[in-house]
C-alpha cells in the first residue's frame, strides 16, 4: 500500500497565497502590534496567519507536523528534535506566518509569509510570498526555481564586486565587520529591507547582487535560500559552513547571485 502523498509544490505555492490575502492583507491597516518577550514584534496577522496555513496543511498532509515561529520555543525545540531523529520520516513544515512584522506594523510595504518543508535533512520545498507586489517565489530542491510560475533564471550576466548592490543587515553584525563596511564597504550600493525571507528573493531574481546578515531563524531563510539555491545562487554562513544545518540555530549568511561574485565577496569578508 503505498504511503502518503509527499507536498506538491504548486498546491502548496496557492496554498500560501490565498491564506496570505485572507489573512494578512486585511488587517495591514489595523496590525494591533505589540512586542514579544524576546524584543521583537507580532501582530494579529502573524497568529491569524499561523492558525490558518497549519489547519490548510493539516487538511492536505495530515502526517506532516508544522513548526510555526509563533510557538512555544519548547514546542519547536520537540519537533525540530524529532525531525532530525527521523530521516526516513514525513518531515517538517517550518513557517514564518510574517516575515516583516516590523515593517507591517510601520506601514512599510515588504513583507510576506515563509514557508519550508524539511525532510531528510534537506529543505525540500520553500515558498515565499510578497503580499503586496503579488510575487510568489518557490522551489522544490533539484527542479528550479520560480516567480509567479515562471522560472528565475540563472544570472546571465556577472557583476563585479565594486560594481554590486548589497543588501545588509548591519545591526547583527560583528562590530568589527559593520565597521569596515561602514567605512571601506567593496561594494557600489547598499540596501535592507527589513524582511529575512524577500532578501533571499529579491536576491535570487537579481534585484539585488550580494547578501550579508548576522543572525537570522530558520523560519527566515529556509525556503528563501531554496529559492536562491535553486536560482543559481551561493551562500554560507560566516564561519564557512553551510547556512542551513537542520536545527533552530541561529546563523549568519552570506551569499551571492553567482558563483564567481560569491568568491569575490568570501574573499573579501575573509580577508
Amino acid at each position: 500500500m503505498p504511503g502518503p502523498a509527499a507536498p506538491d509544490l504548486a498546491r502548496v505555492a496557492r496554498l500560501v497565497r490565498q491564506a496570505a490575502l485572507q489573512e494578512i492583507l486585511p488587517r495591514a491597516q489595523d496590525p494591533n502590534a505589540r512586542l514579544k518577550a524576546d524584543g521583537t514584534w507580532v501582530t494579529d496577522a502573524d497568529l491569524a496567519m499561523q492558525r490558518r496555513v497549519q489547519h490548510d496543511l493539516a487538511a492536505l498532509w495530515p502526517h506532516i507536523p508544522l513548526l510555526g515561529e509563533e510557538m512555544p520555543v519548547e514546542l519547536q525545540t520537540r519537533l525540530m528534535a524529532a525531525e532530525a531523529a527521523d530521516p526516513e520520516g514525513p518531515g517538517l513544515w517550518v513557517l514564518d506566518p510574517l516575515d516583516g512584522t516590523s515593517n507591517f506594523a510601520a506601514g512599510l510595504p515588504v513583507f510576506g509569509p515563509s514557508l519550508a518543508w524539511l525532510q531528510g535533512g534537506l529543505v525540500r520545498l520553500g515558498v515565499v510570498f510578497d503580499v503586496m507586489r503579488d510575487e510568489l517565489f518557490s522551489a522544490t530542491l533539484g527542479r528550479g526555481a520560480s516567480l509567479n510560475g515562471q522560472p528565475l533564471p540563472t544570472p546571465a550576466t556577472q557583476v563585479p564586486l565594486a560594481k554590486a548592490i548589497a543588501c545588509v543587515d548591519f545591526k547583527r553584525l560583528p562590530a568589527p565587520l559593520a565597521a569596515r563596511l561602514a567605512t571601506r564597504p567593496p561594494y557600489s550600493s547598499q540596501r535592507s529591507i527589513g524582511s529575512v525571507a524577500l532578501d533571499w528573493c529579491w536576491l535570487a531574481a537579481g534585484r539585488f547582487h550580494l547578501y550579508l546578515h548576522g543572525s537570522q531563524g530558520l523560519w527566515d531563510y529556509a525556503a528563501g535560500g531554496l529559492v536562491l539555491a535553486e536560482a543559481g545562487g551561493h551562500s554560507r554562513s560566516l564561519n564557512g559552513s553551510p547556512v542551513f544545518n537542520n536545527t533552530l540555530d541561529k546563523r549568519s549568511a552570506v551569499a551571492a547571485g553567482d558563483a564567481a561574485l560569491f568568491a569575490q565577496w568570501a574573499a573579501w569578508l575573509a580577508a
